[in-house]
């Protein structure tokens, strides 16, 4: 039981629903309860992570024993923060706990029997956010430092965590880009990278485009100092420049003033569409036109051939009835014909067959 502990190969039962593909999974801790010799039969207690099939694990005990071995039954005895014995209610519980919420407008039992969602995160950190960044969050906005009003101590990176508002509801799930040490340095960045958003949207107002910045910005492209997207342009005034920091382009302040880095052009932005300047380009001499290639030449002796012959038919120098146009094509299948017609009326109908069967041989071998 010892030696399958830790991080484990596992793959999946045949009659699991999912791709029987090799996977890792960790076994915490494990173990025996009780054995009995006579019928062959052992208990054991395993904690475990989501996602480990206990009956792969009966199969792998049973051959490090040597002698086999399958599971016959399991029970699952806790699930996360949730205990066998822990807030445990049947299906009748919730119906009464229903009608006595409509017949007598008594919630006591139906809260009794349904609790809320935040108490299955009640083991993870968490953020606190501004209510003013909750529903900015809702509809997928990154979760930023500005917004963050509390922290909780032992954060690492990577590690999942739970975003809350200033009452305790639960906002999103979210793994942790920063650890609790940086979110105390740093005035600006992404915190937390969002997993699951579990809160509806505009359950809190929308808040964002209302700040002083912001209104300031919508204010000047309406005067025609910024262009529509709130960049930069030629009316705009040096104090804007130097204060206004667009985090979105990458700029960053160095002595007071803001160096804008130029972002990634996307696919599809065309070099009309591009802002860059155009960058004047040296006289290059003209290059040596390309080697024609065999297929080429024959292109353009077939164009030749086809133009003489036209122009004789306009001035009327030769019938066209006469003269049918001819390709080197063509040419070669006739000539291929005459051959085969030449040697059946000789009698060499099995040569033709010897080169038939070499054909196909040639075929199958390339295929």
């Amino acid at each position: 039981m010892e030696m399958l502990t830790g991080a484990l190969f596992q793959r999946p039962p045949l009659i699991a629903a999912v791709k029987r593909q090799l996977r890792v999974r960790t076994i915490y801790d494990s173990k025996l309860i009780e054995y009995d010799p006579e019928r062959r039969l052992g208990i054991f207690w395993v904690s475990c992570e989501a996602g480990t099939y206990i009956r792969t694990l009966c199969v792998h005990i049973g051959l490090l024993l040597g002698v086999g071995g399958q599971m016959q039954e399991l029970r699952r005895v806790r699930s996360g923060v949730n205990g066998e014995k822990d807030n445990m209610v049947t299906m009748h519980d919730v119906l009464d706990a229903q009608w006595q919420y409509d017949h007598n407008k008594d919630e006591t039992y139906l809260r009794r029997v349904i609790y809320p969602l935040e108490k299955l995160m009640a083991t993870h950190k968490r953020l606190v956010m501004k209510d003013s960044a909750v529903n900015a969050i809702c509809y997928g906005a990154k979760i930023m430092l500005p917004g963050l009003l509390r922290y909780e101590d032992g954060i690492e990176v990577n590690q999942e965590i739970v975003v809350i508002t200033t009452k305790g509801e639960a906002i999103c799930i979210a793994i942790a880009l920063m650890t609790t040490a940086v979110i105390s340095t740093c005035d600006h960045g992404i915190v937390a990278k969002i997993k699951r958003v579990i809160m509806e949207r505009d359950t809190y107002p929308r808040k964002w485009g209302l700040g002083p910045k912001a209104s300031q910005k919508k204010m000047m492209i309406k005067q025609g100092l910024l262009d529509k997207h709130g960049k930069p342009s030629e009316n705009t005034p040096e104090s804007w420049k130097k204060d206004y920091v667009d985090y979105n382009l990458g700029t960053a302040a160095a002595s007071g003033n803001a160096t804008q880095v130029k972002p990634v052009k996307r696919k599809r932005e065309t070099e009309s569409e591009s802002d860059e300047p155009v960058v004047p380009t040296t006289p290059t001499t003209p290059k040596s036109p390309p080697d024609l290639g065999k297929k080429d030449k024959k292109k353009k002796k077939e164009k030749k051939q086809k133009l003489l012959l036209a122009t004789e038919l306009e001035t009327g120098s030769v019938d066209p009835k006469s003269t049918p146009v001819t390709t080197p094509k063509k040419e070669k299948k006739k000539k291929q014909k005459e051959i085969e017609k030449g040697e059946s009326a000789s009698g060499d109908t099995e040569s033709l067959k010897k080169k038939k069967k070499k054909k196909k041989e040639k075929a199958e071998t390339g295929k």
